[in-house]
């Protein structure tokens, strides 16, 4: 069920991406991390104007549902500011998060248009506005504004790779090394210099990091307190601390289980 409120036309360019403003994706290739280009990029202002003119702006709170695995789909949702964790819940109800999509990124795929249900589910990790692009509407535009369709294109494109390569990190990986990696990404988005070391300036529980690792709850606070006895990490104010990115590069490359 969407949970938003302050539904209302959507009539202005979206936001412009703060500087800093990166996808948050479990990948190797560097290249990625920026996430796609911006979808509206490549528009200019008079099809901006058009593609807005058929959306609906919602504002989300933290922790409220954009849409849910196995809801019905019906075109895409544009993000304005915040941020949307999209993530995939099994049957027997564990969790992997796919990637966390910022500011010009959009979210509601791998379908686009509409007729089919959601393969995984989208949330608030904070709060959001995002513009909402009826599937109808979004194929008529599309026809409409080439750099539209291509932006479209590139999207489902770079979200593919990335999905492929967050798959191969599950299946050649350990999850000591996932978490490895994933603490060196967080220093790279997020790092902010401390007397300590690197301090990861995002708010991300214990059970964010699990379900994009793949581990449980548990196995993360048991590892970090592990690498907090080593000196490799610290955890201050709720906050994780990477004093030796040293120490975590050679665990990226060669820690197991």
């Amino acid at each position: 069920m969407l949970q938003a409120a302050n539904v209302v036309r959507g009539t202005a360019p979206p936001a412009a991406r703060p500087a800093g403003s990166s996808s948050l994706l479990l990948t190797e290739n560097q290249q990625w991390i920026g996430g796609p280009p911006p979808l509206m990029d490549k528009l200019s202002p008079r099809e901006r104007e058009l593609v807005l003119k058929q959306g609906r702006r919602k504002v989300l709170n933290r922790g409220q549902t954009l849409f849910s695995q196995g809801g019905k789909h019906d075109g895409i949702w544009l993000i304005e500011s915040g941020r949307i964790r999209v993530f995939y819940t099994s049957p027997l109800g564990r969790e992997i998060t796919l990637a966390y999509w910022h500011v010009g990124n959009f979210v509601g795929g791998p379908e686009v248009f509409e007729g089919t249900v959601h393969q995984w589910s989208g949330v608030a990790s904070s709060n959001c506005s995002v513009v909402h692009l009826p599937g109808k509407e979004l194929r008529s535009l599309a026809a409409e504004i080439p750099n539209l369709a291509i932006g479209l294109i590139e999207g489902l494109t770079f979200k593919g790779k990335c999905y492929s390569a967050l798959a191969q990190m599950l299946g050649t990986r350990s999850i000591t090394q996932r978490l490895a990696h994933l603490l060196l990404h967080l220093v790279e988005l997020y790092g902010v210099e401390d007397a300590d070391g690197t301090v990861i300036a995002a708010a991300f529980t214990h059970a964010d990091i699990a379900h994009m690792v793949g581990a449980t709850r548990q196995w993360v606070t048991i590892s970090l307190k592990r690498m907090q006895e080593k000196g490799i990490v610290l955890t201050k104010r709720s906050q994780i601390v990477v004093c030796r990115t040293d120490v975590l590069e050679e665990m990226r490359g060669h820690a197991s289980d």
